[in-house]
């Protein structure tokens, strides 16, 4: 069986070798003997968002937090504020802000 490497990396499998090992949606990568060979993995959800968790360094006590924060039981963490230079502006502010773009064009 063939497989076109695409300018991007990308390989469309063929649906035979497909259908061979069963629908996956990951696949662990290797090279052996300068072949490359592709394993079906079968990730549960709960071990890829275990997996994401380790990989960002968070432990139980941080998603414990997080979780008590959410429900409202907790402190909010620290948010930074926007810098002084910074004014929001009203509909009103944004209306004289276009009839003078109009009035330039004019």
């Amino acid at each position: 069986m063939l497989a076109k490497l695409t300018s991007k990396n990308q390989l469309t499998l063929p649906k035979a070798a497909v259908q061979a090992v069963g629908t996956a949606e990951y696949f662990d990568v290797t090279v052996r003997e300068g072949q490359i060979v592709l394993t079906p993995v079968r990730i549960q959800r709960g071990d890829a968002v275990r997996a994401k968790l380790a990989a960002l360094g968070l432990v139980d006590a941080d998603v414990a937090h997080a979780v008590r924060w959410a429900r409202g039981g907790g402190v909010a963490p620290a948010a930074s504020e926007p810098s002084a230079g910074y004014k929001a502006r009203s509909s009103r502010d944004n209306k004289q802000v276009s009839r003078k773009k109009a009035s330039r064009r004019g």
